[in-house]
C-alpha cells in the first residue's frame, strides 16, 4: 500500500506541477564554514548567477569550477539552486561555507530548490524570508536569504543578501517582497551586498526597485554597454540580473559578465569591491 501511494504521488507530479512543487516549512540548511577568517575588507569578489537548477548536471560543474579557478570569489550568490533533501551536499563548495534556503521540494525527485550563499569567511548570523504571496501554476514562494560576516580590522559587520524576486504576480506582491527586504536592510548600519535574479522584466518592476536603492543608498554595479546586453533580459526589458553594494567602491574593470558558459540561460555577473574608507 505504501509503495502503491509513492507511485501514485510521483505520477500525479509528473503530471502536475501542483502536486510535484511542495511548499517547505522556513529552513536554514548549511555546511560550517572551512575558516573562521573575516573577509578582507580591500577586496571581496562576488559572483551572483542563476544556474537554472543545474548544479547535477556535469556541464554545470564544469562551468563552475572554471569560474571559480579563474576568478576566485569571497561570496557566492546562487539562485536555483537544487539539493538533494537526503544528501544536503555540494560537492563543487567543498572549500567554502555556505548556507542555502529552499523555497520548495520536488517531490517527483525529492530535492529541494532555492538560493545559496557561499563565502570564505566566517558567518555571525543568518536569517531567511519566505513570501506571503505564491507565485501561480506551481504554487510556490519566492525566498530571501541574509548573512552577516565580519570584515577584517572593521568595527562594522557586512550584510549579504541573496535574493530571487517574485514572478508571475500583479505589482503589489512584488513590492511587498521587497518591503519585507528592505525592512531588514533598514536596521542594518554597515556595508550590504545584495545580489540576485530581480525578475524586472518591465520598467513599473524596475521603478519600485530602483527607488528602494535610492532609499537604501545602494548602487548598482555598473557594467560595459557590450556586457550589459549579455545579462538576461525578457524581450526589451530591463536586465534581471543585479549586483548591488553600499558601503563599497569597485575596484576598476573588475566588473564583468561571464558569457563563456553552456549550463544556464542566465550569464554569471562578476565584481571585486573595496570597502570605503571614510
Amino acid at each position: 500500500m505504501v509503495e502503491e501511494k509513492k507511485q501514485n504521488l510521483s505520477y500525479f507530479a509528473e503530471l502536475n506541477p501542483i502536486y510535484r512543487f511542495k511548499q517547505v516549512p522556513k529552513v536554514i540548511i548549511h555546511n560550517t564554514y572551512s575558516s573562521s577568517s573575516s573577509l578582507n575588507r580591500d577586496s571581496i569578489k562576488v559572483l551572483s548567477w542563476n544556474i537554472a537548477k543545474n548544479n547535477y548536471d556535469p556541464s554545470w560543474s564544469k562551468d563552475f569550477l572554471a569560474i571559480v579557478d579563474r576568478y576566485q570569489p569571497d561570496k557566492i550568490f546562487l539562485q536555483e539552486v537544487r539539493l538533494r533533501a537526503d544528501v544536503q551536499e555540494i560537492a563543487e563548495l567543498t572549500q567554502m561555507g555556505w548556507a542555502f534556503v529552499p523555497n520548495f521540494i520536488d517531490v517527483s525527485n525529492n530535492t529541494y530548490s532555492g538560493i545559496l550563499i557561499a563565502s570564505q569567511g566566517d558567518r555571525i548570523s543568518k536569517q531567511a524570508v519566505i513570501t506571503k504571496h505564491y507565485e501561480p501554476v506551481t504554487n510556490t514562494p519566492k525566498v530571501s536569504l541574509f548573512t552577516e560576516h565580519s570584515l577584517s580590522d572593521c568595527p562594522q559587520s557586512l550584510l549579504a543578501v541573496n535574493t530571487h524576486l517574485i514572478n508571475f504576480v500583479n505589482l503589489s506582491k512584488f513590492k511587498a517582497q521587497l518591503q519585507e527586504i528592505e525592512s531588514i536592510l533598514n536596521e542594518h548600519q554597515g556595508a550590504i551586498i545584495l545580489a540576485g535574479d530581480f525578475n524586472i522584466w518591465n520598467k513599473s518592476r524596475w521603478q519600485i526597485l530602483s527607488q528602494m536603492a535610492a532609499r537604501l543608498n545602494l548602487t548598482p554595479v555598473s557594467f560595459t554597454t557590450e556586457d550589459t546586453k549579455k545579462i538576461k533580459n525578457f524581450l526589451l526589458s530591463p536586465p534581471l540580473d543585479y549586483i548591488f553594494y553600499r558601503g563599497f567602491a569597485p575596484k576598476l574593470h573588475t566588473a564583468k559578465v561571464i558569457d563563456n558558459i553552456s549550463s544556464s540561460d542566465h550569464n554569471p555577473l562578476f565584481v571585486e569591491l573595496c570597502l570605503n574608507r571614510d
